[in-house]
């Protein structure tokens, strides 16, 4: 069997498949992750029930990676890998999460894509994954030969390119809440929307209704802005989810850019699947192709939303069946 798992503040997904059908995943369970001292203990309460011989794990996690060590973000674990291959028996692979979720996009069934923009793929070329969700993050899957590469980026927190005097507006208010440099990460992202609602409101000057104050009280802000804004309960909520599906359609296509991306461009993350109506029917598009002289290229580019929440546990099964295939290797 091999291990996979995807590692969040919030909540850890692991998994159990077959490495000679990683599609086949025997065993699947998620865990708040606060509850837990370390990964160690999660690991133990899985397998405490069911423990076969492993030949290797791998794991997405929401931190940075360095020398086979990492530290998880929003959470006060660190990964080692020489430990943990030491007490699973196995080899042991970390990979960033937002690769995880890259690598993931090429496991999943075409049934878990929405097509938002129709295309032509070129065979092996780059394709741009980019997913929002409480940050931001983005890769580029590279054919290397024999297989795609997810390369890591900290794209998020390179800057925001306001395109329209509304968005030189937010850009000034966003520099202003959050001191001189304002990323992408601030605008295309949980917090983000959160931060586009107040700027909406201050723009339009008027009195947030009761019903919204109570819910925003009462319940996650971004996703209660979502609601309302689908909805078309409130002026201000509309005009943030608004500014929240151009920004990612520019952004989605500067990463198109960057990277050639002759695969086409996948949109992935928590948010996109909840906010669907807006991105199908708003800026999206328009902004992801509005980039002058390239306009034509990008137009031809297959877009798609990718709603399996799974993709990055995908992923990390993906690479624990490199390693197998890597170790099985003459």
């Amino acid at each position: 069997m091999i291990l996979a798992g995807d590692i969040g503040g919030t909540k850890t997904a692991l998994a159990l498949a077959d490495p000679r059908d990683p599609a086949r995943v025997i065993r699947e369970q998620a865990f708040p992750s606060a509850r837990y001292g370390s990964l160690e203990a999660i690991v133990d309460e899985f397998l405490a029930s069911e423990r076969p011989p492993l030949f290797a794990a791998a794991f997405g996690v929401a931190g940075p990676i360095e020398d086979g060590v990492a530290n998880i973000t929003n959470l006060p674990w660190t990964i080692d890998t020489r430990a943990l291959s030491g007490k699973l028996g196995a080899p042991v692979s970390l990979l960033n999460d937002v690769q995880a979720t890259a690598l993931g996009m090429l496991g999943l069934p075409a049934t878990s894509f929405v097509e938002l923009q129709p295309g032509r793929a070129r065979d092996r070329g780059t394709i741009a994954v980019i997913a929002p969700g409480t940050g931001i993050g983005t890769s580029l899957l590279v054919w290397a030969g024999d297989r795609y590469l997810a390369l890591p980026s900290e794209a998020g927190h390179a800057d925001f390119a306001p395109n329209s005097d509304d968005e030189v507006e937010l850009w000034r208010f966003l520099r202003a809440r959050h001191g001189g440099h304002v990323s992408v990460e601030r605008v295309v992202c949980g917090s983000g929307i959160v931060d586009l609602y107040a700027y909406a409101r201050t723009q339009r000057g008027d009195a947030e209704p009761a019903w919204l104050t109570e819910a925003l009280a009462s319940s996650d802000r971004a996703a209660v802005i979502g609601q309302a804004a689908l909805a078309d309960r409130d002026p201000a909520c509309v005009h943030a989810i608004a500014l929240f599906a151009a920004t990612l359609g520019a952004e989605a296509g500067n990463a198109a850019l960057r990277g050639l991306a002759h695969g086409g461009v996948i949109i992935g993350g928590g948010i996109p699947p909840k906010l669907l109506p807006a991105l199908q029917h708003g800026s999206t598009i328009e902004r992801f192709c509005a980039k002058g002289r390239f306009e034509p290229w990008l137009r031809s580019l297959p877009v798609r939303i990718c709603l399996d929440s799974r993709a990055a546990l995908v992923g990390a099964v993906h690479s624990a069946v490199q390693i197998v295939a890597t170790k099985e290797a003459p």
